[in-house]
């Protein structure tokens, strides 16, 4: 069994199976599916996993409880990847009372045609004995339902059980604590699940925030990811300004290339940029990185430049499908520049221009930069002059 703090135990699963998270983000170092149990007068089982995963959650269960009941069942949020088990959770334990708010209790009886017991809303509590739970609604982080558990015990121990929210990509490799586990591989990851998750609701990512500000926090359990002790304050912090969108000062480059002339107008652009100040710059190809990854390190850097050649008379498909992921984000606070090339019709840059006028609403930065067939010396020089017109306004801040 895996005591996390105070009779609160680890009962969660790893997923090494899965190649992408709801079917679209990849994972290439797996995902864990959280779930905890607190045992006390009265015992409290703090979500559930994946149905797939179903004997091996029910084992961790027996390894803490043996045959006693569990008595509440607290469901945090209802995505499936979650609340997968419930259905055969309840043939196991058919007296356990299903705590949850409004919304929660209507996917539940959706999903898996089940009542809810104990309805909750922001400032309800209920008490375990040593354990008193304060239920707090955080709607839209990242589903209608989603709420969290604050968990405090009688000697003043606090943790969160957040949902979704705090959660990264990566299965748990023996350590469940942060304190426990080399965390280089989950830095980026984190930042990874939050700006593909969670990354589109900010305003109610700040009002969760400010709800949980009146806690004193020890553990922050997340749904995902490692248990936070003593990265607590580091977390908050990322979440804090991921959904306030401040990126720090750096440039991501996105271009779509056929057959390499797009590609070096992105490098000259690159080196400009470096040359004028700028030293943490990225470069994707769209067409060969998946964009959960650019989506990522646009939320880490406050400066955009995207490229593409024009085809079929409109915008290159891979750069209109990560301008349409970017749109549906609600970015703000960030700076855009943009390029393109044709052989006999433009159509790309415009067709970038209408992108930031109609759905991103970045601003604008230097010259649009549009090439007619090769490389020549003055592309070169307005390459180069959108670069350091990037570099001069993220040094200007």
């Amino acid at each position: 069994m895996i005591e996390v703090t105070n009779n609160i135990y680890y009962v969660g699963v790893n997923d090494r199976n899965k190649d992408r998270f709801e079917g679209l983000w990849p994972l290439p170092n797996g995902v864990s599916y959280n779930s905890f149990l607190i045992v006390d007068q009265k015992i409290c089982l703090v979500d559930t996993v994946e149905v797939d995963f179903f004997v091996q959650f029910m084992e961790r269960l027996r390894d803490v409880l043996g045959d006693r009941k569990i008595d509440y069942l607290v469901i945090n949020h209802m995505e499936p990847d979650h609340s997968g088990s419930l259905a055969l959770f309840k043939k196991y334990y058919p007296d356990i009372q299903i705590v949850g708010n409004k919304k929660t209790f209507n996917m539940l009886e959706g999903f898996y045609n089940l009542e809810g017991s104990i309805e909750v809303t922001t400032g309800s509590t209920l008490d375990l004995g040593e354990h008193k739970l304060d239920f707090v609604l955080t709607p839209m982080v990242h589903w209608p339902e989603t709420m969290m558990t604050v968990c405090t015990n009688k000697q003043g121990t606090t943790s969160v059980f957040s949902g979704d929210a705090f959660g990264s990509f990566g299965a748990l490799n023996g350590g469940i604590i942060d304190s426990e586990i080399d965390l280089d591989a989950f830095h980026l990851e984190t930042t990874r699940y939050y700006s593909n998750i969670v990354g589109k609701y900010g305003i109610p990512v700040q009002s969760a925030l400010k709800k949980l500000a009146g806690f004193k926090i020890d553990y922050i359990c997340s749904t995902h990811g490692p248990v936070w002790h003593e990265h607590v304050k580091d977390v908050m912090a990322l979440y804090d300004r991921l959904s306030k969108y401040e990126g720090d000062k750096g440039i991501v480059i996105c271009y779509g290339t056929m057959y390499g002339n797009t590609e070096r107008m992105a490098e000259i652009i690159a080196r400009s940029a470096s040359q004028n100040g700028i030293k943490n710059i990225v470069l994707y190809n769209v067409c060969k990185t998946d964009h959960s990854y650019i989506l990522r390190d646009v939320f880490r850097f406050n400066g955009l430049i995207v490229g593409a050649p024009t085809y079929n008379a409109g915008l290159y498909h891979e750069m209109d499908v990560l301008l349409a992921e970017l749109a549906n984000k609600n970015i703000k606070n960030h700076y855009l520049g943009w390029f393109g090339s044709h052989c006999w019709a433009s159509k790309a840059v415009s067709c970038i221009k209408e992108w930031n006028d109609t759905r991103l609403h970045f601003t604008p930065v230097g010259t649009p930069v549009d090439m007619t067939q090769g490389l020549s010396p003055e592309t070169k020089v307005q390459c180069e002059a959108l670069g350091k017109a990037m570099a001069d306004k993220l040094n200007s801040l």
